[in-house]
């Protein structure tokens, strides 16, 4: 199930601090000199904001975490499970188009000019045109997408045809859900807003709010319905409404609250939608990928959706906590390197990028691959969500972890081009990787693989999607290899096998942690994860690795 979608770009919406200021005066002049002087200043902060974003990402993915904990132990793998996040899959995945896809490509290059070269006045009309326009269209598609529920579930849950409640319950969850792409596209629009100020902290925050809403209908709101599981869908739509009026008084206070005024012919907006082709042509093929996928998931047993649901949401911790946070601040370096005609200095930035992810995506590919079964016992595993139910879940979480590496390479080659204003060559690759998606996915489903197959077919298709982008990068220059890589290799071969034999050693049979108490659970399991981060960053500095080696 390509939860991930190839190509599903990062979220574009960090500008550095100071980075307009840097590249043009109001009346659009350059001094070289105050061009040095920021560049050098904005390579500074450039670590410092990834770790102000990841540190905000990862609190926010460990209350999702906890937020499918709660899940599981309440309503398990159910039929009413599978009717909801097939139902909140739809909206999820629109959102990539109007909000962290096509749309802020093309929104934040604009945004980022605009207030580089006119003035806050010029800003806040983009504002409020785009507000009205993107606002507008989502209003239109929503009411439609509600009112056309059951012919639309026809099609995105047609193997829940035979089971009448079943698919009842996904016509009802798909109306209330559906109306959460508006509110977070909109919300997406404000992020970015925020991010171009230097306000990185609040968007990175705000996707915590989902999961506070989810874990408080769980726990609050689902003992009072008839079937518990709508708690799920309300939550999605209160958690959109929340997230859209948090971020609001931060943009007032920058003069910057959108006041959607629609303006014909506003040279800015049409701008933004030239830009936004290429991604639109790529987004049609994604549309035909989710299609099937959803189509494929619900003709599998029940329990498959979830299944594939709880091990995903494994494997994107490490995922949203560190790829995704290196590209968001990575991307305005990228940009700004580009656009002072600094090419070794934009591959040297690639290149610390991608040794960044392999440092972080090869030891966590190997833990998830070794504790799969322990992770899931100690997080889900109640009279709910039985040992089936973790075998099951190991085996698909096993065949997205194999492809962890290539989804964080994905989010740092893709903005490689982006940076240099090609999004044709990006949206070719990821239409190839999704047909071959598409491909995969039917031919596993036809030979038994079940919902293993599935996500198998995702991770080959990132890998598909992120050897082609590097190949595009190599060819064209704007990724060459720094010397050292041969020296990182051998230290991280190390340290890997060293962090290796420490989780082989303390995991022992996973049967056995069905025995014990969730406290025993939780003690072993801080063990293992914590004796094998020790054991490997320890490695790593006794093969002579330091911080200053791999921070820019």
């Amino acid at each position: 199930m390509s939860t991930i979608p190839a190509n599903d770009p990062v979220p574009v919406n960090a500008t550095e601090p100071g980075m307009i200021e840097s590249g043009a005066t109001r009346s659009g002049t350059t001094e070289s000199g105050t061009v040095a002087a920021a560049d050098s200043s904005a390579d500074e902060r450039l670590l410092k904001s990834s770790g102000v974003t990841g540190s905000m990402t990862m609190l926010s993915r460990l209350l999702g975490l906890a937020r499918d904990v709660v899940i599981a132990r309440l309503f398990g793998a159910s039929e009413a499970v599978d009717a909801f996040l097939l139902a909140n899959k739809i909206p999820n995945f629109m959102r990539r188009l109007f909000a962290e896809g096509a749309f802020n490509q093309a929104f934040v290059p604009v945004l980022s000019e605009y207030r580089a070269k006119r003035s806050h006045a010029d800003v806040r009309q983009l504002v409020n045109a785009v507000a009205a326009e993107l606002g507008g269209l989502l209003s239109v598609i929503t009411v439609c997408a509600v009112a056309a529920a059951p012919l639309l579930a026809m099609a995105l849950a047609y193997g829940f045809l035979d089971e009448p409640a079943k698919f009842e319950l996904f016509v009802q969850m798909f109306r209330i859900t559906f109306p959460y792409l508006l509110l977070i596209s909109m919300t997406a629009m404000c992020g970015a807003v925020l991010n171009s100020y230097g306000h990185f902290a609040v968007p990175a925050i705000t996707p915590a709010m989902l999961n506070v809403s989810l874990i408080g209908c769980s726990l609050l709101l689902a003992p009072w319905l008839d079937e518990p599981a709508l708690a799920l869908a309300w939550g999605v739509l209160i958690a959109g409404f929340a997230q859209l009026l948090f971020q609001l008084p931060f943009l007032a206070s920058i003069r910057l609250l959108p006041v959607p005024q629609p303006s014909r012919g506003h040279e800015g907006v049409a701008r933004i939608k030239r830009l936004m082709l290429p991604a639109l042509f790529g987004v049609s093929v994604s549309q035909i990928n989710l299609l099937l996928d959803t189509v494929i998931a619900s003709l599998l047993v029940t329990g498959s959706v979830s299944w594939l649901y709880y091990s995903d949401r494994l494997m994107e911790l490490p995922l949203g906590a560190f790829g995704v946070a290196i590209a968001i601040v990575v991307l305005p370096s990228l940009s700004r390197k580009h656009a002072s005609e600094s090419m070794d200095e934009f591959s040297a930035t690639l290149d610390w990028a991608t040794q960044l992810v392999c440092l972080i995506a090869i030891p966590a590919t190997l833990a998830l691959l070794l504790i799969a079964e322990p992770l899931l016992v100690t997080l889900f595993h109640n009279a709910n969500f039985t040992a089936f139910d973790i075998e099951r879940s190991a085996a698909s979480l096993r065949a997205y972890a194999a492809g962890l590496t290539a989804f964080m390479a994905v989010k740092i080659f893709a903005p490689g081009y982006y940076a240099r204003q090609d999004t044709r060559t990006p949206v070719r690759i990821g239409v190839l990787a999704m047909s071959v998606n598409m491909v995969l996915n039917l031919a596993f489903y036809l030979s038994g693989f079940a919902h293993v197959g599935l996500a198998l077919a995702t991770s080959l298709a990132a890998m598909l999607n992120a050897g082609l982008l590097l190949h595009g990068l190599r060819s064209a220059g704007a990724l060459r290899f720094q010397p050292g890589w041969k020296r990182l290799g051998w230290q991280m071969l190390a340290a890997n096998l060293a962090m290796v034999a420490v989780l082989l050693a303390l995991a022992g049979p996973w049967q056995q942690w069905l025995e014990w108490t969730l406290l025993e659970r939780i003690g072993r399991l801080a063990l293992l994860v914590l004796g094998g981060l020790l054991v490997y960053l320890a490695s790593l500095y006794l093969c002579g690795l330091r911080l200053h080696h791999v921070s820019r």
